[in-house]
């Protein structure tokens, strides 16, 4: 494998990683809502039903942000590792991960 396919190969992998974890934290926001809904909907649920398992999934949420927090700096660490090697590192936005272009997608899987 050449530098340049790891390289590649290594950013769609990092991208789908950040979008996993952005995904998964969606997932949990719906999921928390629908707890609360069918807390507030349903006549036999108490104002407190679940009170406990709404915290843990609170709790799973944090863990995702953490997860991403670590994400960044890998791909920070990534970036450098790139740049030492001299390899093409794509720029990150600044507020943003990385991101890939259907060419990039297309030519990574072949």
């Amino acid at each position: 494998m050449t530098s340049s396919i790891a390289g590649m190969r290594i950013v769609r992998d990092l991208r789908a990683a950040e979008c996993a974890l952005d995904e998964a934290l969606l997932k949990t926001n719906v999921l928390f809502g629908t707890l609360i809904s069918a807390r507030q909907e349903t006549k036999e649920a108490g104002p407190f039903t679940g009170h406990e398992l709404l915290q843990r999934l609170i709790k799973s949420q944090q863990t995702l942000l953490t997860a991403g927090s670590d994400l960044a700096r890998v791909h920070g660490g990534l970036s450098n590792i790139g740049r030492e090697m001299g390899a093409a590192v794509h720029d990150c936005p600044p507020d943003g991960p990385i991101g890939l272009g259907e060419d990039d997608v297309a030519r990574i899987a072949a």
